[in-house]
C-alpha cells in the first residue's frame, strides 16, 4: 500500500483535492486523495493512492508542475494514508453540510458520460444537486464527486457500492470534501 502511495507538498490553498485528484489521474487510477494541513497555509500536503505501484512511480515524474501558484513537490510515500484531519477540511458549517451531501466514486467505465452517471444515482438515489465526472479517456476508469440535493440520497449511494455501472462495478465512498463552485482566478 505505501509504494502505492505519493506524498505531495507545497499545495496551493486555493487547490482542492478534486483538482488534485483530476491531475494524477493522468498517471493511473486514483484510489484515495487527502489533503492534510491547515486550509488557510500553503503547507498543505496530501497523500495519494493509486492502484498499483507502477502509477505510483509515474506520479513522482509530476512533481515540480504548478497547480495554483506553486509548484507541487512529489515524493514516494513514507507512509499509507492517514486518517483526515478534521480540522483541515471542511472550512464551514455550509461546506459539512455539503460533505454531508456528497460521494466520492471510482471505478466509473470510461464509456460512460456524465449524463449516465447522474441519470443512475438520480433513478436509485433521488435528485443531484452537482456532479463532475473526471478523467479522461487514455485511462480504463474514471472517478466522479456526486453532490446529492439531501443527505439521505447520499446514505443511499454508498449502498451503490459493487454494483454494476457500464460494465464495471463501482466504489463509492463518502466525500471529505464538499464540490466547490470553480473559484476565480485571486484577486490580487
Amino acid at each position: 500500500m505505501i509504494r502505492r502511495t505519493v506524498y505531495v507538498s507545497d499545495i496551493d490553498q486555493l487547490v482542492t483535492e478534486e483538482q488534485l485528484a483530476s491531475l494524477f489521474l493522468n498517471c493511473g487510477q486514483v484510489v484515495d486523495c487527502r489533503v492534510c494541513g491547515d486550509p488557510n497555509s500553503i503547507l498543505r500536503f496530501a497523500f495519494i493512492e493509486f492502484t498499483d505501484e507502477e502509477s505510483a512511480r509515474a506520479a513522482v515524474s509530476l512533481s515540480g508542475t504548478m497547480l495554483g501558484y506553486y509548484p507541487l513537490r512529489v515524493l514516494p510515500s513514507k507512509t499509507a494514508i492517514a486518517p483526515v484531519n478534521p480540522t483541515s477540511l471542511p472550512r464551514s458549517e455550509d461546506e459539512r453540510e455539503m460533505c454531508s451531501r456528497t460521494i466520492y466514486c471510482t471505478n466509473i467505465d470510461k464509456k460512460l458520460t456524465q449524463a449516465d452517471v447522474k441519470h443512475f444515482f438520480e433513478s436509485i438515489c433521488g435528485e443531484v444537486h452537482r456532479l463532475r465526472l473526471l478523467g479522461d479517456y487514455q485511462h480504463s476508469t474514471r472517478i466522479a464527486f456526486v453532490e446529492f440535493a439531501v443527505a439521505e440520497s447520499a446514505i443511499a449511494a454508498l449502498s451503490c457500492s459493487g454494483v454494476i455501472l457500464g460494465a464495471l462495478p463501482i466504489r463509492v465512498s463518502p466525500s471529505k470534501t464538499p464540490v466547490r463552485a470553480r473559484s476565480s482566478p485571486r484577486s490580487p
